[in-house]
Protein backbone atom coordinates (compact mmCIF):
# COMPACT_ATOMS: atom_id res chain seq x y z
CA UNK A 1 0.00 0.00 0.00
CA UNK A 2 2.60 2.19 1.11
CA UNK A 3 5.32 1.44 -1.47
CA UNK A 4 6.93 4.28 -2.80
CA UNK A 5 7.20 6.00 0.52
CA UNK A 6 10.58 6.09 1.33
CA UNK A 7 12.13 6.29 4.98
CA UNK A 8 12.95 10.03 4.82
CA UNK A 9 9.00 10.76 4.28
CA UNK A 10 8.30 8.25 6.95
CA UNK A 11 9.94 10.24 9.37
CA UNK A 12 8.35 13.63 8.02
CA UNK A 13 4.76 11.81 8.64
CA UNK A 14 6.09 10.98 11.90
CA UNK A 15 7.57 14.18 12.92
CA UNK A 16 4.47 15.72 11.52
CA UNK A 17 1.80 13.71 12.96
CA UNK A 18 3.46 14.42 16.50
CA UNK A 19 3.43 18.35 15.97
CA UNK A 20 0.12 18.30 15.28
CA UNK A 21 -1.98 15.67 17.28
CA UNK A 22 0.70 16.02 20.31
CA UNK A 23 2.72 13.46 22.45
CA UNK A 24 -0.63 12.36 24.24
CA UNK A 25 -3.50 12.26 22.08
CA UNK A 26 -1.26 10.08 19.43
CA UNK A 27 -1.68 7.11 20.37
CA UNK A 28 -5.23 7.69 20.36
CA UNK A 29 -5.79 8.96 16.84
CA UNK A 30 -3.43 5.83 15.83
CA UNK A 31 -6.09 3.38 17.35
CA UNK A 32 -8.96 5.38 16.09
CA UNK A 33 -7.46 5.34 12.34
CA UNK A 34 -6.69 1.47 12.19
CA UNK A 35 -9.81 0.54 13.74
CA UNK A 36 -11.41 2.43 10.81
CA UNK A 37 -9.13 0.67 8.23
CA UNK A 38 -10.36 -2.38 9.71
CA UNK A 39 -14.21 -1.60 9.72
CA UNK A 40 -13.58 -0.79 6.22
CA UNK A 41 -11.75 -3.75 4.88
CA UNK A 42 -14.15 -6.05 6.81
CA UNK A 43 -17.24 -4.39 4.54
CA UNK A 44 -15.43 -4.67 1.61
CA UNK A 45 -15.12 -8.57 2.77
CA UNK A 46 -18.37 -8.55 3.41
CA UNK A 47 -19.66 -7.23 -0.07
CA UNK A 48 -17.48 -8.99 -1.88
CA UNK A 49 -18.73 -12.66 -0.18
CA UNK A 50 -22.64 -10.97 -0.74
CA UNK A 51 -21.73 -10.15 -4.40
CA UNK A 52 -20.41 -13.62 -4.69
CA UNK A 53 -23.32 -15.34 -3.77
CA UNK A 54 -25.69 -13.28 -5.88
CA UNK A 55 -24.13 -14.54 -8.78
CA UNK A 56 -24.37 -18.06 -7.92
CA UNK A 57 -22.39 -21.28 -8.53
CA UNK A 58 -21.45 -20.48 -12.02
CA UNK A 59 -19.02 -17.43 -10.71
CA UNK A 60 -17.62 -19.66 -7.99
CA UNK A 61 -13.88 -18.58 -8.78
CA UNK A 62 -14.49 -14.94 -10.34
CA UNK A 63 -11.78 -12.91 -8.45
CA UNK A 64 -12.88 -8.65 -8.33
CA UNK A 65 -9.12 -8.27 -9.37
CA UNK A 66 -9.98 -9.28 -12.70
CA UNK A 67 -12.29 -6.40 -13.22
CA UNK A 68 -8.43 -4.43 -13.71
CA UNK A 69 -7.81 -3.36 -17.09
CA UNK A 70 -4.61 -4.65 -16.90
CA UNK A 71 -5.28 -7.74 -14.75
CA UNK A 72 -7.93 -8.91 -17.38
CA UNK A 73 -5.42 -8.25 -20.32
CA UNK A 74 -2.32 -9.98 -18.84
CA UNK A 75 -4.39 -12.88 -17.80
CA UNK A 76 -5.93 -13.24 -21.26
CA UNK A 77 -2.74 -13.32 -23.18
CA UNK A 78 -1.63 -16.03 -20.98
CA UNK A 79 -4.21 -18.13 -21.80
CA UNK A 80 -2.80 -20.60 -24.50
CA UNK A 81 -5.94 -21.72 -25.67
CA UNK A 82 -5.65 -18.73 -28.58
CA UNK A 83 -2.07 -19.50 -29.40
CA UNK A 84 -0.79 -16.64 -29.04
CA UNK A 85 2.47 -18.49 -27.73
CA UNK A 86 2.69 -19.58 -31.08
CA UNK A 87 2.61 -16.66 -32.66
CA UNK A 88 4.69 -14.62 -30.58
CA UNK A 89 7.25 -17.14 -30.74
CA UNK A 90 7.03 -17.23 -34.60
CA UNK A 91 7.58 -13.63 -35.40
CA UNK A 92 10.87 -12.33 -35.54
CA UNK A 93 10.72 -8.44 -35.49
CA UNK A 94 14.18 -7.96 -36.43
CA UNK A 95 14.01 -10.26 -39.80
CA UNK A 96 11.09 -7.98 -40.44
CA UNK A 97 12.16 -4.49 -39.65
CA UNK A 98 15.56 -6.26 -41.67
CA UNK A 99 13.15 -6.67 -44.65
CA UNK A 100 11.14 -3.19 -44.31
CA UNK A 101 14.42 -1.88 -44.53
CA UNK A 102 15.29 -3.52 -47.49
CA UNK A 103 12.55 -2.98 -49.67
CA UNK A 104 12.76 0.79 -48.63
CA UNK A 105 16.60 1.19 -50.05
CA UNK A 106 15.83 -0.73 -53.19
CA UNK A 107 18.05 -3.77 -52.07
CA UNK A 108 16.94 -7.80 -52.34
CA UNK A 109 16.40 -9.59 -48.95
CA UNK A 110 18.95 -12.50 -48.32
CA UNK A 111 15.79 -14.40 -47.01
CA UNK A 112 13.04 -13.30 -48.50
CA UNK A 113 9.88 -14.99 -46.01
CA UNK A 114 7.03 -16.56 -48.57
CA UNK A 115 4.15 -14.44 -47.04
CA UNK A 116 5.22 -10.79 -47.36
CA UNK A 117 7.31 -10.92 -50.59
CA UNK A 118 5.00 -12.96 -52.81
CA UNK A 119 1.99 -10.26 -51.45
CA UNK A 120 4.19 -7.06 -51.89
CA UNK A 121 5.38 -8.48 -55.54
CA UNK A 122 2.04 -8.27 -56.95
CA UNK A 123 1.44 -10.33 -60.32
CA UNK A 124 4.18 -8.47 -62.14
CA UNK A 125 6.77 -10.55 -60.11
CA UNK A 126 9.32 -7.28 -59.42
CA UNK A 127 10.14 -5.13 -56.83
CA UNK A 128 8.47 -1.56 -56.18
CA UNK A 129 10.83 0.85 -56.93
CA UNK A 130 10.40 3.15 -53.95
CA UNK A 131 12.34 6.38 -55.29
CA UNK A 132 10.29 6.97 -58.14
CA UNK A 133 9.15 10.49 -58.50
CA UNK A 134 5.69 11.05 -59.67
CA UNK A 135 4.95 12.06 -63.19
CA UNK A 136 3.80 16.11 -62.74
CA UNK A 137 0.63 16.65 -64.99
CA UNK A 138 -0.30 18.85 -67.19
CA UNK A 139 -1.05 22.47 -66.52
CA UNK A 140 -4.62 22.07 -68.06
CA UNK A 141 -4.60 18.42 -66.80
CA UNK A 142 -7.02 17.93 -63.70
CA UNK A 143 -5.56 15.38 -61.02
CA UNK A 144 -7.43 11.81 -60.51
CA UNK A 145 -10.28 12.27 -58.64
CA UNK A 146 -10.75 9.62 -55.72
CA UNK A 147 -13.92 9.51 -54.23
CA UNK A 148 -13.24 7.63 -51.44
CA UNK A 149 -10.60 9.88 -50.36
CA UNK A 150 -13.04 12.62 -50.02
Amino acid sequence: MFNDIGPLELVTLVVLAVLVFGPEKLPKVIQDVTRTIRKIREFSESAKADIREELGPEFKDFEFEDLNPKTFIRKQLDNDELGLKEIRNGFDLKKEMAEVTDAVHGRESETPSSGSSSSSAGSTGGTVDMTKKRETPAPEERPPFDADAT
